[in-house]
């Protein structure tokens, strides 16, 4: 019986009587998480900047990924960014004079309803590899950086401010010590911020800035106002004028601006406006005055909060880029567009559309780079032609799913990039590739969840309510939104609408709009199981948002349900919460509902109830995240009821958490086990949620917005918004040292079956090259081998090993492990799934080789460290996607082992005849150098030895040619080559051996018999006379030292 002993992992503390465990991270430093992808829709980038005088140096960042580096013109990126505290990056610039000097400002500029905010302002000085942050925390969006050319100790931020509360945090900052102190240089009302800015090529003082009055709730949103405005400062930003309708601009209230000054013409500036008529200006005098020249709403009228940039050729002044959903390019100096786009806002053609960034080389005006909510566009002609790099994986993720197919995929719903499925791990070499993913549903993407009973059908949903049954092998989806029950009555689905799966039954499914909607036919009909669950507040269901463009996306649709989390345990339990605030009970499967907002004392008023989850192990128990930035309110809300609803404890704080609450999971098997996403990061708990410690490993503080948990094979499932899908693979772990069920030296934990996966060269689709950075490719898992867990207490004895005994069904030692590598606490040592043989002399080998592959059956693991030692089991199941009788594996593995007898009496030979080669070898040596042989005769002798051994050997194996070799193999029959063509039947079968296979085993084992008997025969006789030679002569056999 294990007797549990506490270590170093968990320190307690007490507090009023209350035990605490807090997670010491260093004894999880091998605890990996992993990558899957995909890259091939990338994500949101708001930010490029190239070194112009090594434009093969590129930083971008992504609204919520972080800073990528190149340094190769864009076809291999890293991260640079992963270890700050915030992901979301909104401006971005490379000190020219000095490239390693870049300037980051983070939370992302272009206000929409999922836009994420920053942390202030961030400098590296030595390219990307350190991080310091300079201030500005306040402002929560940083819109544009710009350093001074002459002076790189002044630099200008400005902040586009946090759209959701009205403060003094925005305006345009500037500092003239590199960024020891700010001083703000313009403002004009605590809702205005800087939509643009821009300085003059030819003077470091002259400034144009674009201030942007805008706001956000929760339910409205509106752009333009008194606060916005375009300005000139001709002194470096100690004055500022505000110019209008006498130079030309429109009269009235405007809205968000954006410039562009032509490079090889300055005095040619142009200027997008949102006015109460939307129109392009343009001024020809260095900003004194203005003219529109183009008010067409095609090109100056779409979507100006989101896209209002423009960009000048280099060279020319008159080709002029638009740079909003498609890329549209003007050649008459912005009067007319091109009819036909760049890029078009079509998926069928170029690149994803939605832009964002925008660069042109100064030296090269052919070469320019676009950044949109689909990722990164490079080109090199003048836009002729594309190459996106699908190597960036920041895709924006709202949830994920998972199913328990073997291998099992993951799903998730991607913002502005619909729905999409992929393998969370491959038995193929080259990792998870972009290749392997599939897009099932449109739009923007949602909830999307498959049939676990057959996973090629499943539910996705998107914007508005939408909801759809799609099916992965033929592509086709079909809409199955929940109709409304009369003419009179309007459904409101949030963006982000609430669905869940009926745990109870997989024909029934939950969807939200300020009702419950049930279906008990996979959507074929619905019905309403609820009144409407939502404040149903008229102020907060206009439908005139956008201020001075109108813009009703949906995005705003409030008073709706944004999640649904029937009970596993009790079929009539059901937990709705609302984006008003509102948590909604029932205990009679719908017919009838008890608002517990009223008992929830430190909810915030009408806070956006992002996720429930109910309780695994208790009726009554339920789990949920709430968040109330879109108010203001950046504090983390976690809330847990033990009593149905009836009172609320929260569960975290600032103290505790970093960002506001997004997402929260409880392991199904370990109660004290409970992982929270944030904005800034994933949260692990081992006291069921009492102390919080970061999760890092690799994973960067991105905004963490959903998590499932793959049960079969105890796996967590994170979706980011910005960084795409991780899976950490080892819970199993994870829940053993949550528990403490730790013995003193070292445990052996628990072990998920294992695949003894067929194959021999297991090759992906496509390009089987891997690692020229053409493709991302996700880590994968081992496959063809396990992974075998344990703990080390304490720190490892210097020259310490752990030993990992196998033993099979049958008891019998089959294989021995070792390790060095050893840290305190978690631990691995790979196994590859195979029993101890004996190898060919010479035969090739790398990190897929292996010996005999077990039988399915349950292994027992016994470890050894030291004086003490423990044991785990491992499962090895045969592969699924073989459907074989059970005798195949069995005739398989007593062929292998039949020839492995072979092996072993033909390696023994031959090593033999080749340790007696290097003796004899050795004395030749010797006679060159010392002559120890005393007459020719005894130096003929010694010769004559070595070759009859060359010759000996050369009858069990062909040898190489004694000379300068190109290619070479050799095509004659020995029974070297006749083992391993039984070993080539053996690598890979899924049939028993055929009589042919038994045949060509047969023949081996007649040629080594016969080859044995010729070895014995020539050690017994010729070798023993040749030794009693050398006797006589005093002449010793000796191995070389």
């Amino acid at each position: 019986m294990r007797v549990p002993t506490l270590i170093i992992l968990l320190v307690f503390c007490f507090n009023n009587s209350i035990s605490a465990q807090k997670i010491d991270f260093s004894v999880l430093s091998n605890l990996n998480i992993r990558n899957v992808g995909p890259a091939n829709m990338s994500g949101r980038i708001t930010a490029i900047d190239v070194v112009t005088a090594n434009p093969k140096i590129m930083y971008i960042g992504a609204a919520s990924g972080g800073v990528w580096k190149s340094e190769n013109g864009g076809s291999a990126w890293k991260p640079v960014f992963d270890q700050q505290p915030t992901q979301n990056i909104g401006a971005l610039t490379i000190q020219q004079s000095n490239p390693n000097v870049i300037w980051v400002g983070t939370g992302e500029g272009n206000p929409r309803n999922s836009m994420n905010l920053g942390l202030g302002v961030f400098k590296s000085v030595d390219g990307g590899e350190t991080w310091q942050q300079m201030g500005l925390e306040n402002t929560k969006t940083i819109h544009r950086i710009i350093i001074d050319p002459v002076d790189a100790n002044i630099i200008y931020v400005g902040a586009m401010g946090d759209p959701f509360t009205a403060n003094e945090y925005r305006g345009l900052y500037k500092t003239i010590d590199g960024g020891l102190h700010w001083e703000k240089i313009l403002f004009s009302n605590n809702q205005s911020g800087i939509g643009d800015l821009v300085m003059d090529p030819t003077n470091n003082k002259k400034l144009f800035a674009a201030l942007y009055e805008h706001k956000r709730t929760p339910y409205y949103f509106t752009s333009g106002g008194q606060g916005s405005g375009l300005y000139v400062s001709n002194d470096g930003g100690k004055n500022w004028k505000k110019q209008g309708e006498k130079e030309g601009l429109p009269s009235g209230d405007l809205g968000r601006i954006g410039f562009a000054i032509a490079p090889s013409e300055p005095n040619r500036i142009y200027a997008k406006i949102e006015a109460k008529k939307n129109a392009i200006y343009r001024s020809d005098n260095g900003g004194e005055t203005w003219k529109m020249i183009n008010d067409n709403p095609k090109f100056a009228n779409n979507r100006p909060f989101y896209f209002q940039d423009l960009a000048v050729d280099t060279e020319d002044p008159d080709r002029v880029y638009n740079i909003y959903q498609p890329l549209s390019v003007s050649y008459d100096g912005a009067v007319t567009f091109d009819t036909i786009p760049m890029i078009p806002a079509d998926e069928t053609k170029g690149i994803h559309a939605d832009f964002h960034a925008f660069w042109v080389n100064p030296n090269d005006a052919k070469h320019f780079i676009i950044g949109g909510d689909g990722g990164l566009g490079i080109s090199y002609d003048h836009g002729k032609s594309w190459n996106f790099p699908e190597t960036i994986p920041v895709a924006q993720f709202y949830h994920v799913g998972v199913d328990n197919d073997v291998p099992y995929n993951v799903y998730g719903g991607m913002q502005d990039n619909g729905n999409w499925s992929g393998p969370a791990y491959t038995w193929k070499r080259g990792g998870i590739r972009t290749l392997y993913w599939q897009y099932l549903v449109g739009g923007d993407g949602f909830d999307i969840s498959p049939d676990l009973d057959n996973t090629r059908f499943g539910y996705g949903s998107s914007q508005n309510g939408n909801l759809y049954r799609y099916d992965k092998l033929s592509g086709y989806y079909v809409s199955i939104q929940p109709p409304a029950p009369d003419v009179i009555t309007s459904l409101r689905f949030n963006w982000n609408a609430g669905f869940a799966r009926d745990p109870f039954d997989a024909e029934s499914a939950y969807y939200g709009s300020q009702f419950v909607h049930l279906t008990h036919d996979k959507g074929a009909t619905w019905e309403i199981i609820s009144p409407d669950l939502t404040t149903n507040n008229p102020k907060h269901q206009l439908a005139d948002y956008g201020g001075l463009t109108l813009d009703v996306s949906g995005a705003e649709r409030y008073n709706a349900i944004l999640t649904i989390a029937p009970s596993t345990l009790d079929k009539n339990i059901i937990w709705v919460g609302t984006d008003d605030g509102q948590v909604q009970f029932t205990s009679d499967g719908g017919k009838n509902w008890i608002n517990r907002t009223p008992k929830m004392k430190e909810m915030p008023k009408e806070g956006w109830v992002a996720q429930i989850e109910a309780s695994r192990f208790n009726r009554g128990t339920a789990w949920m995240v709430v968040n109330n930035y879109r108010k203001g309110d950046y504090a983390p809300y976690l809330f847990k009821t033990i009593d149905y609803g009836k009172t609320w404890k929260r569960m975290v704080d600032e103290k505790k958490v970093k960002g506001y609450a997004l997402s929260v999971i409880q392991d199904p098997v370990e109660s004290n086990l409970v992982f929270l996403g944030t904005e800034n990061g994933l949260w692990m708990s081992v006291d069921e949620g009492t102390t919080w410690e970061q999760f890092k490993n690799g994973f960067p503080s991105v905004s963490t917005m959903d998590l499932k948990i793959q049960e079969p094979e105890s796996a967590l499932i994170i979706g980011t918004f910005g960084r795409a899908i991780w899976v950490m693979d080892d819970l199993l772990s994870l829940r053993e040292i949550t528990a403490n069920r730790l013995e003193t030296g070292i445990t052996a934990l628990p072990m998920n079956n294992a695949v003894q996966v067929k194959g021999l060269f297991i090759n992906p689709p496509g390009n089987i090259w891997t690692g020229f950075n053409t493709t991302f490719e996700g880590e994968n898992k081992v496959f063809q081998k396990t992974k075998i867990p344990f703990y080390i207490s304490g720190q490892p004895a210097e020259n310490s090993m752990v030993k990992a005994e196998v033993y099979d069904p049958q008891n019998r030692l089959i294989n021995t492990i070792e390790t060095a590598d050893l840290d305190p606490g978690l631990n691995y040592i790979i196994w590859k799934l195979d029993e101890k043989s004996t190898s060919l002399p010479g035969s090739w080998t790398d990190d897929f080789s292996r010996d005999i592959p077990v039988l399915p059956g349950d292994y027992t693991i016994v470890l050894h460290y030291g004086t003490h030692k423990d044991t785990t089991s491992v499962k090895v199941i045969p592969d699924p996607r073989f459907e074989l009788p059970s005798n195949v594996d069995t005739e398989l593995y007593n062929f292998r082992k039949e020839i492995d007898g072979q092996v072993a009496v033909l390696a023994a030979h031959l090593k033999d005849i080749d340790k007696k080669k290097e003796l004899v070898g050795n004395i030749i040596k010797k006679q060159s150098k010392d002559q120890v042989l005393s007459d020719e005769t005894m130096f003929t002798l010694v010769k004559n030895m070595e070759r009859q051994l060359i010759e000996l050997h050369s009858k069990g194996q062909t040898p190489k040619p004694d000379r300068q070799v190109g290619a070479w193999q050799s095509f004659e029959t020995t029974p070297y080559s006749k083992i391993q063509d039984a070993l080539t039947v053996a690598a890979a079968q899924t049939t028993v051996p055929s009589f042919q296979h038994q045949e060509i085993l047969k023949q081996a084992a007649e040629l080594v018999d016969k080859f044995s008997k010729t070895v014995s025969s020539f050690m017994k006789n010729e070798w023993l006379s040749f030794e009693s030679e050398l006797n006589k002569g005093n002449i010793q056999l000796e191995v070389e030292r």
